[in-house]
């Protein structure tokens, strides 16, 4: 047994602060279950506490805020969300995989994703033209209708200087499904509310692959016909007019002129980096160059994310961490930041339901 310890702490006198039990008898609507779970503990705690932040984040009209994307999130059918954080100005700037943002491009044109059965084995969903994302599943026919809508808008429209990046594309596709209207999307969203959208890993993606065999039909087509036969190395010769890093300086500007910074993070991986890294590209273009250029740090940050930290990837990354890189404002001079270690698409819709509630007056 412990000897007996001298001067016991009364919490309340030392400024913590008391938890309560769950009492869903007081829970009138989704703000007030989120309020309630804020004084529990674990993960009901953290999703608390991102309900807060991503209320303050909202209610700063002097706040940008980016909204990162990774994972299968459109065929996991999150990406109404997605559209409805666009339309209530929860977001100002989408980085995204572009996986994810070619998998909604199928429900955009009015195409549907189905449920996986498992009694059907992976080499013959490949040869029924179903490509398998966990328990779901996407049609091989539905991208090869995105790439004709792709291919479409290449040969329709024409980018500033004649240069492609990811943000132009994916406006230009955002206005094309703006005049289909056959149903919603994040491109048509993000255009009717003139949000930028960027994949930094844009070749590693459905969408790269339908731009590069786009630039390669067209070379092609000036070579003299051979009848289908074609050496390899001839073929992915083409290239197509586009330059990364006008997304780079694109979304320095867009950071550099906000005067506060805040990050909603679903996954982690390379949107997640990439949206982050704008502070020290500031800072060593400061150096480097020899002029000063204030760098835009994050102030508010919110991450729904299962991946821990110990496996030491990007995903699990702790804002703590991303201090010492000089991304993030430390908690110590006002950044406030959540971190929501569970499957987004069982925090995900609770949490933006909650806030939108409050934010209409229902909460």
């Amino acid at each position: 047994m412990n000897a007996k310890r001298e001067n016991l702490h009364d919490g309340r006198e030392d400024g913590l602060s008391p938890l309560a039990s769950l009492d869903l008898s007081q829970v009138q609507s989704f703000a007030d279950l989120l309020r309630a779970m804020s004084r529990t503990a674990f993960g009901g705690r953290q999703l608390g506490e991102a309900f807060d932040i991503v209320l303050e984040m909202a209610r700063n009209p002097d706040c940008r805020v980016v909204l990162t994307l990774s994972g299968a999130m459109t065929v996991a059918k999150q990406g109404k969300i997605i559209c409805d954080m666009i339309e209530h100005g929860l977001v100002d700037v989408v980085v995204a995989t572009g996986a994810l943002i070619a998998h909604g491009l199928t429900e955009s044109i009015g195409l549907t994703h189905y449920r996986y059965d498992p009694s059907l084995s992976d080499a013959v969903l490949f040869e029924q033209g179903y490509n398998r994302v966990y328990d779901t599943l996407e049609m091989e026919a539905n991208l090869n209708d995105v790439e004709k809508l792709v291919r479409s808008v290449l040969e329709q429209e024409r980018p500033p200087d004649g240069v492609w990046s990811s943000a132009r594309i994916c406006r230009a596709l955002g206005a094309r499904l703006s005049q289909l209207a056959q149903g919603p999307g994040v491109l048509r969203s993000a255009y009717e509310h003139d949000v930028p959208v960027f994949i930094p890993a844009m070749t590693d993606s459905e969408m790269g692959l339908d731009f590069a065999t786009w630039a390669m039909s067209r070379a092609l087509a000036t070579q003299p016909s051979r009848e289908g036969r074609w050496d390899p190395e001839e073929v992915f010769q083409a290239v197509p007019s586009f330059n990364p890093f006008v997304d780079l300086q694109q979304y320095a500007r867009l950071a550099g002129a906000a005067s506060c910074l805040g990050i909603f993070t679903v996954g982690g991986g390379v949107p997640r980096n990439w949206a982050q890294q704008v502070a020290p590209y500031y800072d060593i273009a400061s150096h480097r160059l020899g002029i000063e250029l204030p760098a835009p740090r994050f102030r508010y940050g919110v991450r729904l994310c299962p991946e821990p930290v110990h496996w030491g990837g990007l995903s699990g990354c702790t804002y703590a961490e991303g201090v010492s890189w000089g991304k993030f404002i430390p908690p110590a001079k006002g950044g406030r930041y959540a971190e929501v270690y569970a499957d987004a698409t069982l925090v995900w819709p609770l949490l933006i339901k909650a806030v939108l509630d409050e934010l209409a007056g229902r909460g």
